[in-house]
């Protein structure tokens, strides 16, 4: 692991909420590390690729970091307001994905699922 990819890593462990590259960026260099922006972009792709970061898409498009808690298959319901996430029970959701699987003829299906919405501590700001 390069010193560049390990301030990445380190900087997505220090922060709980999922990140984009160019915040990653501009929190290292808030914090003095010089690290490129098409490094961060490498680094989390390869990150990402070890199993070591997990990647969405918000609700815009735009993808995001977060250093994995765990290796297994997972998903995740985030909020639209913090960033606060929480890893969900997977057990229905795989389930579902399997019937409408089978009912539609497919098999080997891979898939992602990302739930967006206002935690409560939001929502009681509000």
């Amino acid at each position: 692991m390069t010193k560049q990819r390990q301030a990445v890593l380190d900087e997505l462990t220090r922060v709980s909420d999922f990140r984009s590259a160019q915040q990653i960026f501009e929190d290292l260099h808030g914090q003095g590390q010089r690290v490129g922006l098409a490094t961060v972009y490498r680094s989390l792709q390869s990150l990402a690729e070890d199993g070591r970061v997990d990647t969405l898409r918000s609700s815009d498009g735009e993808a995001l970091y977060r250093s994995c808690t765990t290796h297994d298959h997972h998903h995740h319901l985030v909020c639209r307001e913090c960033g606060f996430t929480e890893e969900i029970e997977q057990s229905q959701i795989e389930s579902w994905v399997e019937s409408v699987a089978t009912a539609h003829g497919f098999s080997d299906v891979e898939h992602s699922l990302e739930l967006f919405g206002v935690c409560g501590s939001c929502r009681a700001k509000s």
